[in-house]
């Protein structure tokens, strides 16, 4: 795999694949009046790398030297076409430059990521229309939202002492903060994916973003639409339950992420009653009546503040959780369990699944997952009721139902 005919047949494969696009780019300009196609990215990866080949023998100079007589060449012949076209773009210009270089590391470094960047390039010339658009479609709060995330993964968490801080040695601030990332992560990709789909596939779409972010958030913003919308009580209603279903998931994934021995046993209790729960969420669907889906307005919801008060109740239930476990064994754990699940789940999830096994034991931590779970599916009947009123809440509160009974039964037998 790594001779030097397979090294160089890998970077002919990176300008064709270059090349591909590029040409089928630029397919509709006549023959001979464009500066590069298929055939000038192919031989620039085949040029890349017999430069790389042969720095290898005679030196680096001789491959820096290749390297800018190419690019030379390359920019000027595109600039003739950009007087001819006016077209002032250069990136068939870095394109090409990239091909070389990709093409003689392909020779000289590790071919798997020769190709991979190869792969990213192609990706990245191909969906030039798409990433325009949404360019185009970004505002202010996206903009703040992506700085806010990165500002969080690389600025704070650094600073954060990495070990634990209390008597207790259950709070280490740096693995807070680390989940809390993940967590707004999840709920920024939920809204990312919202803005593009667009909401012509109304509330499931809008379910399935708000559920990643905040199964309890959305189940609150149906029910306010249901009262104001009650033609549309039944896809609302099949949306809290979607947005149940995703919450079962979310909590299945960072259960066992953190802590992979709880996989065997807590997923048959999540899966039994994420199954019902998508199933009464499909029929509601299919028996609606034909009124009109309305419209969800999508918030961002990667915001400081939202960051700062996860950060804070992962700490606090994790604090909590320790002390009262100590104090009165596996019982105070359900406890806490069980009153943190009425508004989230997300923290007493990770402050569970975070304890070492000998502290707490895998079924008492099974236990407390799948009760805070329960809880908080409750809570959100006692919501579409209190919020939405009986035709929202009324099929809310019979899929629930159905879903803790199946929920429960196989957690009996597992």
């Amino acid at each position: 795999m790594d001779s030097l005919p397979t090294r160089l047949a890998v970077a002919l494969a990176i300008g064709l694949l270059v090349g591909l696009e590029r040409g089928w780019h630029s397919r509709g300009e006549q023959e001979k009046q464009r500066a590069a196609g298929f055939r000038t990215f192919a031989l620039s990866g085949l040029l890349g790398g017999i430069a790389g080949a042969l720095g290898q023998v005679a030196g680096p100079v001789l491959l820096g030297l290749v390297f800018l007589g190419y690019t030379g060449a390359f920019a000027a012949f595109h600039w003739l076409e950009a007087k001819v076209n006016r077209d002032l773009g250069v990136t068939s210009v870095v394109a090409g430059m990239l091909t070389f270089v990709l093409g003689a590391y392909a020779v000289m470094g590790n071919l798997n990521i020769a190709i991979g960047c190869a792969v990213a390039v192609t990706l990245l010339l191909a969906l030039r229309e798409p990433l325009h658009r949404w360019i185009a479609a970004l505002r202010w709060e996206d903009i703040r939202a992506v700085l806010i995330l990165l500002a969080m993964s690389f600025l704070l968490l650094p600073i954060l002492p990495n070990r634990t801080i209390d008597p207790w040695e259950s709070v280490n601030p740096a693995r807070i903060w680390l989940l809390a990332i993940l967590i707004a992560s999840i709920s920024f990709g939920g809204y990312v994916a919202m803005r593009v789909f667009g909401q012509r596939l109304g509330i499931v779409m809008a379910a399935l973003a708000g559920g990643l972010a905040s199964s309890t958030a959305t189940t609150l913003a149906l029910a306010r639409l249901g009262r104001g919308e009650p033609a549309s009580a039944r896809p609302l209603a099949a949306g809290i339950l979607i947005s149940c279903v995703v919450m079962a998931a979310r909590v299945g994934v960072v259960a066992t992420l953190l802590n992979p021995s709880l996989l065997p046993a807590l997923w048959p209790p999540l899966a039994a009653g994420g199954v019902v729960l998508a199933l009464g969420a499909l029929a509601l669907l299919f028996h609606t009546s034909g009124h009109p889906h309305p419209v969800i307005p999508a918030a961002n919801p990667l915001e400081l503040g939202m960051a700062i008060k996860l950060a804070l109740a992962i700490g606090v239930i994790m604090l909590v959780s320790e002390v009262v476990q100590e104090q009165f064994g596996s019982a105070g754990t359900l406890v806490v369990a069980a009153v943190s699940g009425v508004v989230d789940v997300d923290a007493i999830t990770i402050s569970v699944a975070s304890m070492e096994d000998s502290r707490l034991g895998l079924d008492t931590a099974i236990q407390a997952i799948v009760l805070a779970a329960g809880v908080n599916t409750l809570s959100k009947v006692v919501m579409a009721f209190w919020v939405g009123g009986a035709p929202i809440g009324r099929p809310v509160a019979l899929g629930s139902a159905a879903a803790l009974a199946a929920a429960g039964a196989a957690l009996l037998v597992v």
